[in-house]
């Protein structure tokens, strides 16, 4: 299914950043994965990498679910929601159509 207009504006905004690309990477390649944990592996501060996860998520491009650890810690877990869509000149057209924004 082709994201409408204002989806396909969130999706490029949110992927138009080198660190988000890294993090849909990492969480693709090494599967779902906590805050802290991701933030090491990626060589980023915690704050900034929430920054970038609540982008990604809003964008529809992650999911995030808060889980007890066996010793009772609360982690975040963030992990990629699967996608894949067309862009072409044709997909920027239609999607064009539906924007919601100002003209």
């Amino acid at each position: 299914m082709q994201p409408t207009g204002d989806q396909l504006l969130a999706i490029l905004a949110a992927l138009a950043n080198p660190h988000r690309l890294r993090i849909v990477a990492a969480l693709t390649s090494g599967g779902r994965n906590y805050v802290s944990q991701l933030a090491r592996e990626l060589g980023i501060s915690r704050p900034l990498l929430h920054l970038h996860l609540q982008k990604l998520e809003e964008a529809g491009l992650v999911t995030s679910r808060l889980e007890l650890s066996s010793g009772g810690k609360a982690l975040n877990y963030f992990e990629v929601v699967k996608f894949d869509f067309e862009l072409s000149p044709a997909a920027v057209a239609a999607a064009a159509k539906s924007l919601t924004g100002s003209k």
